[in-house]
């Protein structure tokens, strides 16, 4: 039998280790910018188009390469982070991963320029599918620059496996961020079809945040800082009161590069426990500074989660540093609710002492029962009924009381009008309960052939998206004026993300008097959509339009019909009376499709009089 095992060509591993590298386009900007860091750059610019599917090209004012290590760079296993195993545990930098730019290079058209800073000209590049197609000395500033073009150009199918622009770009600016926020000594600016996005300056990491999500963040904000021999924690929690319903501002850096941890997330939601609403998730920036022999990065593909030597000691620190800051803060509730916060003692103060106390006299010798010689005249405060003419006090108190209960006993009490009807009484009237609810989630309603078990959440949400996808699609709704405007702050992104959907909610019923780079301000509401839940209906409707809930073959106004119907339909757990449910019930059957939910999921199910037979056998 002939041998059947063989090596893979070159360009054929390459493919495949771009598979597990490169996922989407925001995969080549992490691992460009990481890069970029390393280079020790301290201006980064990104320019992106089309959400990365045509470009993506980073420029930094790095050390550079050399014409030998410009074209070492492109081949697999190739790095200058490590040198031998024992490196990968004392891992300072962050792109160590070699087969980084020879996997990007196999799968898109790659052009690099780079220049050190005591060459007088640099190198560029051009790779297309791993064949390198040309090599010339060219004039180019110090630094690196590189531009990935037709990214899965000779792998459509990857390609077909990307979503729309709106969300590429969405993961695009999420490891923007990621970046950007790791590192506040270094300038980015960030373009998409060449605009600018961001232009973030190097500043303080406060600063970095307030640039990055708004300037009313900064309000938002309590700083942690906590210093152990296991961990140096530092950055910055949002107060409970700003907690939102998704988990877009949560943020863990681990030596400088951002990882995912539900461990360590738990222990800030322990942290907040009886400080937020339910569903609702704070916002966090912190900095984890720990021994790098005590953490393993490689145990996931792209580096976002990492193995730590002493989870539980971690776990209890980070919740005790963050209870410590919302309480040194004030944020943490007390007992006392009649308080007076401006009257608390502010908490470096607590063990200091005034210099000058004051000194309150009182005159021990002030008796107010006392007669006192005012101006010549004599003035009585108050006399005293002397002892002995104590009883004449209750002289005739035994006549009045009988007499008091003589009085009593003619009273005669008024009677309400009455007045005629001309409808029966309601005691008479014989109503009829069609419908029951049951744990506050189902409700039970009787047919012919037995009865309906219907989804409360799921029934209204139908209910309400036909409803709203008529109002979008017919351009009239009823709208109900604030008497005060609401006024609500977003990040630059999401201000972007209502713009676009600014006119489909006019035509829900919302009215806006303001829009500004950081914030609107709403002076009317749809009918029937309370005040107080305006901004969570905007938040869930954000969340849905950049993660494309359910998928990118919907329009934006489904996608907004649907997001709407979401946040104001009837939760499970809520109960009902008797005429709401029976109206549910008859709504849900008024409705075109009453069998299935928005998100395609059963409003109901029934039960025949003979299955319910069946369980009694």
């Amino acid at each position: 039998m002939s041998d059947i095992i063989q090596l893979l060509p070159d360009h054929v591993a390459n493919q495949i280790a771009a598979g597990e590298v490169v996922q989407r386009p925001a995969s080549v900007v992490k691992e460009l910018l990481e890069n970029a860091i390393d280079a020790k750059a301290t201006t980064i610019k990104l320019l992106v188009k089309d959400a990365g599917k045509t470009l993506v090209q980073v420029i930094d004012n790095g050390s550079g390469m050399s014409v030998t290590d410009s074209r070492l760079s492109f081949e697999r296993h190739a790095t200058s982070k490590i040198r031998s195993a024992e490196d990968l545990f004392q891992l300072h930098t962050k792109g160590f991963r070699g087969e980084a730019l020879a996997s990007i290079a196999a799968i898109a058209h790659v052009e690099l320029k780079t220049r050190q800073a005591h060459d007088e000209v640099g190198t560029q590049l051009i790779v297309e599918g791993s064949e390198v197609v040309s090599q010339e000395v060219v004039v180019t500033p110090k630094g690196t620059s590189i531009a990935v073009k037709n990214l899965f150009f000779n792998i459509p199918a990857r390609r077909n496996f990307l979503k729309s622009n709106q969300v590429e770009t969405r993961h695009i600016i999420d490891e923007f961020h990621r970046v950007a926020l790791a590192h506040p000594n270094i300038q980015f600016v960030m373009y998409h079809n060449g605009s600018e996005v961001f232009n973030l300056p190097e500043s303080n990491y406060r600063q970095r945040i307030v640039n990055i999500f708004g300037a009313k963040t900064n309000e938002k904000l309590v700083p942690v800082n906590e210093e152990t021999e296991v961990v140096k924690i530092s950055g910055f929690v949002g107060k409970p009161e700003y907690a939102k319903k998704t988990r877009g501002e949560q943020f863990f850096f681990v030596n400088d590069r951002f990882i995912k941890s539900a461990y360590l997330n738990h222990a800030i939601s322990s942290a907040f426990e009886g400080l937020l609403k339910d569903s609702t998730h704070p916002s966090y920036f912190l900095n984890l500074t720990v021994d790098p022999q005590t953490i393993d990065i490689n145990i996931h593909p792209t580096k976002t989660e990492i193995k730590f030597d002493d989870e539980h000691t971690l776990y209890a620190i980070l919740r005790a540093s963050v209870k410590h800051s919302l309480g040194q803060f004030n944020i943490a509730p007390v007992l006392d609710f009649d308080r007076d916060a401006n009257l608390d003692t502010p908490y470096e103060y607590k063990d200091k002492h005034h210099p000058n106390v004051p000194n309150i006299e009182v005159d021990r010798s002030f008796n107010p029962f006392q007669e006192k010689q005012v101006s010549g005249k004599q003035t009585t405060f108050l006399k005293k009924q002397t002892l002995a003419n104590w009883d004449s006090l209750y002289v005739g108190l035994e006549s009045k009381g009988t007499q008091t209960q003589q009085d009593f006993t003619s009273v005669q009490f008024e009677s309400e009008e009455q007045t005629g009807s001309i409808f029966k009484d309601s005691n008479q009237v014989e109503t009829k309960q069609t419908t029951f609810q049951i744990q506050n989630k189902y409700i039970i309603s009787t047919i012919k052939s037995g009865m309906l078990v219907i989804d409360q959440y799921r029934a209204h949400q139908r209910v309400l998206y036909e409803d709203f996808l008529q109002h979008i699609t017919v351009k009239e709704s009823m709208s109900q004026q604030l008497l005060f405007p609401v006024q609500l702050h977003f990040s630059p992104q999401e201000i972007e993300i209502l713009r676009q959907v600014k006119e489909d909610l006019e035509h829900t019923g919302f009215l806006f008097s303001n829009f500004t780079n950081d914030g609107i301000e709403i002076s009317g509401v749809p009918v029937h959509v309370p005040e107080s839940e305006v901004s969570v209906i905007l938040e869930q409707l954000i969340s849905d339009i950049e993660n494309e809930v359910p998928d990118s073959n919907f329009s934006p106004t489904d996608l907004l019909a649907k997001s709407m119907a979401k946040s104001l339909a009837v939760k499970s757990g809520q109960s009902l009376t008797v005429t709401e449910q029976e109206h549910l019930v008859n709504s849900l059957f008024g409705c075109k499709e009453p069998n299935m939910s928005p998100t395609n999921k059963s409003t109901f199910v029934t039960l025949s009089v003979d299955e319910l037979d069946k369980k009694f056998i």
